[in-house]
């Protein structure tokens, strides 16, 4: 059984900048690097896989003939659980709102939408939109959008490197331009857009929007979130450790690593490791900046060397 190393799948979304290629050295014939997929089985992107026995094969059709690799927590979903990527926002988002597992599947015959985004570095002043300033209701929204009004009402917050979103489904958020982030979230790809700035297409038209769905589902209220990671910062003579978010859903941590780290893969969950900075060693295996590592469930230790950080998730 090996770690398996994941080739990226990017999209070049309009609103998408360059950093991914500048500043991780990733490769792609794109000329915006909206976003990386970094861990994938979604039919809209699916990761391949680099190294060994698995080398040029999709990691859906490893874990499809291979359900031990998801582990005992990883086989009660119905679908491969989680999609994590790498988020570089030059230019601001749409406004946009995911439904729940109840609606989408309903609706859109996957599931519904719950992420979190770990910023990893924005530019001075940066800001996102994170839910309302106040309480409205559903009505109320409707009109401010058809009136073009709505915008009064969003909850905008400056952001700095390291703060953590959780974005519950139902939430209305928008990233902001010069935010370079980590995603996390449920393994789909529906999202109902609220608001688009007058843009066009690559077809020269008006991206459409999917207002009476957005409305349907959206949670018209101020968050109630903190913006800090949800654990306190733990240090230890070789690395650190972060709990940035924790859910039904997924478990996300931070993992900086000086020397070395021992970390295992059990019976309960694969193991995702995304590196975000520097490089090193996994099982002797060379890593760097960008990669991102599948240990399948049951694998049991494994060992991170060099200087360093590192975003570790389970299910």
């Amino acid at each position: 059984m090996n770690i398996l190393k994941l080739n990226p799948v990017f999209k070049d979304y309009l609103w998408g900048g360059t950093k991914l290629r500048d500043e991780y050295g990733f490769e792609s014939d794109l000329t915006k690097l909206a976003e990386g997929w970094m861990l994938s089985c979604h039919k809209d992107g699916e990761n391949t896989i680099q190294n060994g026995e698995f080398a040029g094969k999709t990691l859906t059709e490893i874990v499809k003939s291979n359900p031990d690799f998801l582990g005992e927590n990883g086989k009660k979903f119905e679908y491969f659980p989680i999609l994590i990527k790498l988020i570089d926002a030059k230019n601001d988002l749409s406004v946009q709102v995911h439904p729940d597992n109840e609606y989408a599947m309903r609706v859109e015959k996957e599931y519904g939408k719950t992420e979190c985004w770990y910023v990893l570095d924005c530019d001075e002043g940066a800001e996102l939109i994170y839910g309302f300033n106040r309480e409205i209701t559903s009505e109320e929204f409707k009109e401010k959008i058809a009136d073009n009004t709505f915008l009064e009402t969003v909850n905008k917050v400056k952001v700095k490197k390291g703060d953590l979103f959780f974005i519950e489904a139902g939430t209305l958020h928008a990233i902001g331009s010069g935010i370079l982030l980590a995603e996390i979230q449920q393994n789909s790809n529906t999202t109902y857009r609220v608001y688009d700035y007058g843009r066009v297409g690559a077809d020269g038209k008006p991206r459409e929007l999917h207002v009476e769905k957005a409305v349907d589902v959206t949670n018209c209220v101020p968050p109630t979130r903190s913006t800090d990671p949800e654990g306190e910062l733990i240090k230890y003579d070789n690395y650190s450790t972060q709990l940035l978010t924790e859910c039904e859903l997924f478990s996300v941590k931070k993992v900086t690593v000086t020397d070395f780290f021992d970390g295992v893969a059990d019976e309960k969950s694969f193991v995702s490791v995304l590196v975000t900075d520097g490089n090193g060693t996994i099982d002797g295996m060379e890593i760097k900046k960008g990669d991102s590592l599948f240990i399948p469930a049951n694998y049991g230790a494994f060992t991170i060397k060099g200087n360093i950080e590192t975003i570790i998730t389970r299910v």
